[in-house]
């Protein structure tokens, strides 16, 4: 079949920038670099970009559980088909003249993206769907529903923290035209990719989807990117966007009062320029819950004689060459640093509380094969594409494996894909030790999904790690720390020249350590006293009015963490427009909603496997309820967020 380039400026989207690589590519650079694409992805695209309806044929299989869930696969066959229609594709493009192109009809783009899915989404999930992938990349943006007044720009708002929900914010603020500054303790951009530098720090979500909506084509070398990539790009984002200026750096926000007279938050913070105060209409916390180190209490501590730290304090002129290195706590952090301390220290030893079940994904330490970069660079809309593959499967992956189904019986799972979940992890677990002991020390006693999932390379891992000479993996429980290294409960003292710590951070904390004092001089934490932290769709504090909190309790899962602060963004800014449009002062979440919305958390969360009294990890509180996990499906958490329900708050 031969392609003809559709140029019309009335079809959905479109990409503009002419394409110079690609107008001097050969065809066997072209052909090559269609061979290392992913089929389904092409296969959705260019019937997007053609309609041709051969593409839309051949049935996918079941294909390979990668990470959480199983995805959809082409045949060799059809495979290779879909590779020579993308070439033939790009050939045409490229002889065009590789201009401005778009993307095609809008009524061809369900079809499109069931054929990238592998599936037909739900037709309810649509407008979900087309948001991930992100063809309008200010899809959570604020549209005025009608020209606001001056009083938008006698509006203020106060952001803390200018990571990954803090920038958006930032950029959507800026976008709607509403005055805002950034008020970020370090002295620079990126939150927790700013402070967390441990050898093998990366995401544990694909790069592609650990972006805002307005990031898509930004070029990500790796599939999960280390650190330093992740740091990249936030600082890309500062500075595209052109809101580093407003930021006010190496200043922390010690509390936040409501001032009811004035209808004003007074913000006492303190920076270079010593404590000052403040003031704002709105306040949008971006702080996150994984920045505030948790350091054990282990007696002897401070009678080790060489340096320690905790692995979110990582020094940059440590060198672990000769080195001994203990390392205490196997949660993702050690299971990611364990591996790379490895490859350089002279021995680590790694101390083994409670083992995590751990998910194979393939590529997780490598970067893309260069033709994958160069698709994305020159075939219009792939990075678009490749969005919506590796979201469809990631997002919907995680929630069926960790619910439970009633009358389900296994001492070892909880629903049947649980256990087949389950069963994939201990095949790569034999696979990787063979028949040694060390598959009893690595299976885990909870369910999958009932602590956090840990995703390794299954090409190199702390399962490999543990089987070089150079490491040794401690089970017994840790009596105490000496002058020398780290004493064992059987009496053994494991020598060390240094000793990390890789325990986690005091996650149920939220917006510790702020002051934050509302309406009628109470607390958030008076309010928060007998139950722990909660909030309102995660979002918001009764007796705390135009105050909205982002990744704030309950917002670990439901939607991937930078779609669930993008859309909680999008709720706030819904109510500030309500505020400026309307002339109101306040918006306030009442109290019975609040109670009935973490009542059904809590009772919906009794129906995961995170439930299970087996696992230890740091999703519970003291108050016997789960602070930080949401159960609900990416659908209902999207819909709670798209609208106000003005029903449940009060304004005034």
């Amino acid at each position: 079949m031969t392609y003809s380039i559709e140029k019309s400026s009335q079809m959905r989207g479109s990409k503009t920038e002419v394409r110079q690589e690609l107008l001097e590519a050969s065809d066997a650079t072209i052909e090559d670099a269609a061979e290392y694409g992913d089929p389904m992805v092409l296969r959705g695209l260019i019937y997007q970009l053609t309609g041709d309806p051969e593409l839309a044929v051949a049935a996918p299989g079941a294909g390979a559980r990668r990470g959480f869930a199983s995805r959809a696969e082409l045949s060799e066959e059809d495979s290779a088909r879909v590779r020579r229609k993308t070439a033939e594709f790009l050939k045409a493009y490229r002889d065009s003249g590789a201009g401005e192109i778009a993307i095609g009809p809008a009524d061809r783009l369900p079809k499109s993206m069931a054929l990238t899915m592998g599936s037909e989404p739900e037709p309810e999930s649509i407008e979900l769907w087309l948001e991930e992938l992100a063809l309008d990349p200010w899809a959570r943006g604020l549209e005025w529903s009608r020209e606001p007044t001056q009083q938008r720009e006698d509006f203020s708002v106060t952001i803390i923290g200018a990571g990954m929900g803090g920038l958006n914010a930032a950029i959507q603020l800026k976008r709607a035209g509403i005055p805002f500054s950034v008020i970020e303790k370090n002295d620079g951009v990126g939150g927790t990719w700013y402070e967390n530098r441990y050898p093998g720090a990366r995401v544990d979500t694909p790069s592609r989807l650990y972006t805002h909506v307005f990031g898509v084509d930004y070029s990500y070398p790796y599939s999960y990117c280390p650190w330093t990539e992740n740091q990249k790009y936030f600082d890309w984002v500062a500075d595209t966007f052109d809101v580093r200026r407003e930021i006010t750096f190496e200043t922390e926000v010690h509390s936040l009062t409501w001032n009811q007279v004035d209808s004003m938050w007074e913000i006492e913070v303190e920076g270079p320029e010593g404590r000052r105060t403040l003031r704002s209409n709105a306040v949008i916390t971006a702080v996150g819950f994984l920045n505030r180190p948790n350091m054990p209490d282990i007696p002897g501590m401070d009678l080790f004689k060489g340096p320690s730290w905790h692995t979110a304090r990582w020094p940059g002129n440590f060198d672990p060459a000769g080195k001994r290195v203990a390392v205490i706590g196997t949660g993702c952090t050690g299971y990611q640093m364990v591996p790379e301390l490895a490859l350089e220290a002279g021995h680590v030893t790694v101390f083994q509380r409670t083992p995590q079940w751990l998910f194979a994904a393939p590529g997780y330490r490598s970067p893309f094969p260069p033709q994958v970069t160069w698709l994305d660079r020159n075939l219009p809309f792939h990075t678009n594409f490749m969005r919506l593959r590796i979201s469809s499967g990631f997002i919907a992956g995680f929630g069926p494996i960790a619910q439970i189904e009633p009358g389900f019986s296994d001492e070892h799972a909880v629903s049947p894909i649980n256990k087949a979940a389950r069963d994939d992890c201990m095949a790569f677990l034999t696979e990787k030790l063979g028949s040694t002991d060390l598959i009893d020390k690595m299976t885990p006693e909870h369910p999958v999904l009932s602590a956090r999932p840990v995703l390794v390379d299954p090409a190199y891992s702390v399962l490999d790690a543990i089987q070089r000479d150079n490491v040794t993996l401690v089970v017994e429980g840790i009596r105490e720390i000496t002058e020398n290294g780290v004493k064992t409960e059987d009496g053994t003292v494991h020598e060390a020249d240094v000793i990390v710590f890789a325990t986690g951070f005091k996650a149920t904390e939220y917006l510790f350590p702020m002051s934050i004092t509302g309406r009628d001089g109470r607390t958030v934490e008076e309010m928060w006293a007998e139950n722990g932290a909660q909030g309102y769709l995660g979002a918001m504090i009764p007796g705390c009015p135009n105050l909205w909190t982002l990744y704030g309790p309950n917002t670990n899962g439901g939607l991937l963490v930078p779609a669930f602060q993008e859309m909680e963004t999008h709720y706030a800014l819904k109510c500030i427009e309500t505020l400026i449009l309307d002339g109101k002062k306040s918006i306030d979440v009442k109290e019975e909603p609040y109670r009935l919305y973490n009542e059904m958390i809590d009772e919906r969360n009794q129906q995961m496997a995170w439930s299970d009294p087996r696992a230890q990890n740091y999703y519970w509180t003291k108050f016997g309820r789960s602070a930080t996990q949401n159960p609900l499906t990416p659908l209902e958490v999207w819909n709670m967020l798209r609208e106000p329900n003005f029903a449940d708050l009060d304004v005034r």
